[in-house]
């Protein structure tokens, strides 16, 4: 019978305890690892998929309501030479908010729940960390408002067949991939004003003031002394910007065209590169 004793391990070099080598592979991690996480974390939420089931009830229900009042309507002749495309906002304006919010609770609520500590010990890279958040839900927001809303503009344009005209290519693409991506980064906002706020009621309501006061503040502005105030305020105000994908607008000088996702973007940036200074400053 052999004695034979396997050899011990040994030591690791300047230490006095055996070496070990795990089977699992140690690679250096990148964004698309933390894409990866963020991923699994914004569909393995249940929250998210009530979120975005309300947001395309409320577009598709809303969008198909209104086309169907409109096509059973004896006024119906109000719409002749119009498009029939801009029956879509009403669902999206309420559904927007859907979007704000899901958009705030994808940062938010991991610094309320401690999640964040759990997030950053596994990627210390804020600055990563942020980005997988911000191009995660950003790609998720507009494949679902895109669905809904082509979805919706394809079905009321076949209701309203004879009553509306035929709408023209560049307003097909500004009512659905145009109006997907505003809405998209208007999440994108949010889900930036939650990394500031840290507090979930706190940045849903900053975004929601953000959507609606202007437009309510106009609306009790009655001085002529106000009147430039009062345009301005209603020209540039989000429900505003949305109509204008849909050729709707408010007043005769404000934006238009693609303006309004210039608009977006450019907030929308700046407010990134000031949750970005912030994130390298706070403490977690």
């Amino acid at each position: 019978m052999s004695t034979h004793q396997p050899p011990l391990p040994q030591a690791a070099p300047g230490g006095s305890y055996p070496g070990y080598i795990s089977p699992i592979p140690v690679v250096r991690t990148h964004l698309g690892h933390a894409i990866a996480s963020e991923w699994t974390k914004i569909r393995s939420v249940r929250s998210t998929m009530w979120t975005l089931g309300v947001f395309v009830l409320l577009v598709v229900g809303i969008g198909l309501l209104a086309g169907a009042l409109v096509s059973n309507s004896s006024s119906s002749d109000d719409l002749s030479g119009g498009n029939a495309l801009s029956l879509g906002f009403f669902g999206l304006l309420l559904g927007s908010m859907c979007i704000i919010t899901l958009g705030v609770l994808t940062t938010a609520s991991e610094y309320g729940t401690g999640m964040i500590r759990t997030t950053m010990v596994a990627c210390p890279s804020r600055a990563r960390v942020l980005a997988a958040k911000a191009i995660v839900f950003f790609a998720v927001a507009f494949v679902i408002t895109l669905a809904a809303s082509a979805f919706v503009a394809m079905t009321q344009v076949s209701m309203l067949d004879g009553v509306a005209r035929t709408p023209t290519s560049g307003e097909w693409l500004k009512g659905t991939v145009g109006v997907s991506l505003y809405i998209a980064l208007l999440g994108l906002l949010s889900l930036i004003i939650g990394s500031v706020i840290r507090h979930s009621a706190g940045a849903v309501t900053i975004m929601i003031g953000a959507v609606l006061a202007p437009l309510v503040i106009a609306l009790f502005m009655f001085s002529s002394s106000l009147e430039k105030v009062r345009t301005a305020l209603f020209e540039y105000s989000i429900p505003n910007q949305l109509s204008v994908f849909y050729s709707n607008s408010l007043g005769e000088s404000g934006p238009s065209g693609w303006d309004p996702l210039w608009i977006i973007l450019g907030v929308t940036a700046v407010a990134f590169a000031g949750a970005y200074a912030l994130l390298e400053k706070r403490d977690v």
